[in-house]
């Protein structure tokens, strides 16, 4: 007697640079390969939406203007829903944690409404949205858990960001 063959899947369950380099939206939403790394992507990914917020800002002023920075949020947003949900169906996953692109985008959100900021500053807006991005404290869980696809992974760390600033509009009054 023989054992069934379980049935074949496209659905691969793991992130590899293969597999990110199979589609762009694999590329963008495993935030260019910081989404790859095996210990807290998001967290790498957060950490690369600095780098990149800190070096377009200062590199192109003139381009990279509060306004303009606005308009990358806003569209990388709706680009992102796109690209978490090609990713998430293609890994098998609907939010796998190499998919960072959502850190991305609600980060550079807190970094551009907490601008000017000194490096110490920015420092704290890290942590704070670290912390609300990996608790998820209510109603940042329901989010998490009742939006789905693309657009669930993407709006539970625009919901993260919120609180963040919300965080700093506290702080900065008291």
């Amino acid at each position: 007697m023989t054992s069934p063959v379980p049935p074949k899947t496209s659905k691969i369950n793991q992130a590899t640079a293969r597999f990110m380099f199979s589609h762009p939206a694999h590329l963008l939403a495993q935030g260019f390969g910081s989404g790859l790394s095996r210990i807290m992507p998001g967290t790498a990914g957060t950490l690369l939406a600095w780098l990149v917020f800190d070096l377009f800002s200062i590199r192109w002023p003139d381009f990279f203007t509060p306004t303009n920075w606005l308009w990358v949020v806003v569209i990388g947003f709706f680009i992102g829903v796109w690209a978490c949900k090609v990713t998430g169906k293609n890994i098998g996953v609907a939010d796998h944690g190499s998919m960072v692109w959502d850190e991305i985008i609600a980060f550079w959100l807190v970094l551009l409404l907490v601008t000017p900021a000194d490096l110490k500053t920015q420092l704290y807006a890290f942590i704070v949205f670290r912390f609300f991005d990996m608790v998820k404290p209510p109603p940042i869980r329901y989010f998490d858990q009742r939006f789905k696809g693309g657009f669930g992974v993407m709006f539970d760390d625009i919901v993260a960001a919120f609180f963040t600033l919300l965080s700093f509009a506290v702080w900065r009054h008291i």
